[in-house]
């Protein structure tokens, strides 16, 4: 069965910080019941006079996926590495996790931070990373485009997640006028981004162009959906999808928890310096 469109909108270019050269909100905060269980996605655009000084985390895991210049990033376990055009960076917060995110080098990095829930088992379970090249990340090829499968399955190729909660992530390429049918578990709910050209979605063929991000709703039962991209132009559209978790969400600055009180208490250990543990 073809996955149901619940919604599509146009994203909107931000502004310069301190931080940023200029950023969008690809998913923005709050909607948290109908977007579940993503919560962000942040597309940034920084060099070296800008970036993510160390900060803290508590409650959920990102995704961050370079598509321009190159990633530094430290975390508080002493790992220290730079993630490259088509890196994918897991990182699970879980309990606490302290991590900075800077340009290397002189140019613009342009990246890519999902924010992905935890259910309430998971939110202080111990933090992890893990960096996924590119050159080891699987390519499904076809007549007329290619799929690279940083998460879950595409025609024959597949590649585990490497999040604490089950996700896929789908980087769809396809040329003009070819046309790519996602799989994925009836469960689960499904966002497309178009990054570059124009596409006709679902079974309706709904239109969609770049900067666009169209929402499919979760199914039910323990089977498969679709999801049907067709391209007007030469295009690429990351497809997110994640089992939704039903829980409430208490969110605040860096931090995810359930209620309000563990939010306060996570405020609370970082200034105690009791949020992260720290290897011997």
């Amino acid at each position: 069965m073809e996955k149901r469109i619940d919604t599509i909108y146009k994203t909107i270019m931000g502004g310069s910080s301190p931080q940023v050269r200029r950023n969008r909100a690809v998913v923005p905060p709050g909607n948290f019941d109908r977007h579940s269980p993503f919560l962000l996605l942040m597309e940034d655009w920084f060099d070296s006079s800008g970036g993510f000084d160390t900060h803290p985390h508590r409650g959920f895991q990102t995704v961050t996926l370079v598509l321009d210049g190159e990633l530094e990033h430290r975390d508080h376990t002493g790992a220290h590495g730079v993630l490259a055009q088509g890196d994918v960076q897991w990182m699970t917060a879980g309990r606490g996790a302290l991590h900075s995110e800077m340009a290397h080098g002189s140019g613009v990095t342009h990246t890519l931070q999902l924010w992905l829930n935890l259910p309430a088992r998971d939110k202080m379970i111990a933090a992890s990373y893990r960096d996924q090249r590119l050159a080891d990340v699987p390519v499904h090829r076809f007549a007329g485009g290619e799929v690279r499968v940083y998460a879950g399955t595409s025609g024959d190729v597949s590649s585990g997640h490497g999040s604490a909660w089950p996700m896929v992530l789908l980087d769809i390429t396809l040329q003009e006028g070819a046309a790519y049918v996602a799989t994925l578990p009836a469960s689960y709910r499904a966002f497309l981004y178009l990054l570059q050209g124009d596409a006709r979605l679902g079974a309706r063929r709904e239109a969609v162009t770049a900067g666009d991000v169209a929402w499919f709703d979760p199914g039910a039962g323990d089977g498969s959906d679709t999801v049907t991209i067709e391209a007007v132009k030469p295009m690429r559209a990351l497809l997110y999808a994640s089992a939704p978790i039903d829980e409430p969400v208490a969110a605040y600055g860096p931090f995810v928890m359930n209620t309000k009180r563990e939010v306060q208490q996570a405020f609370a250990d970082f200034h105690a310096g009791r949020l992260v543990q720290t290897p011997a």
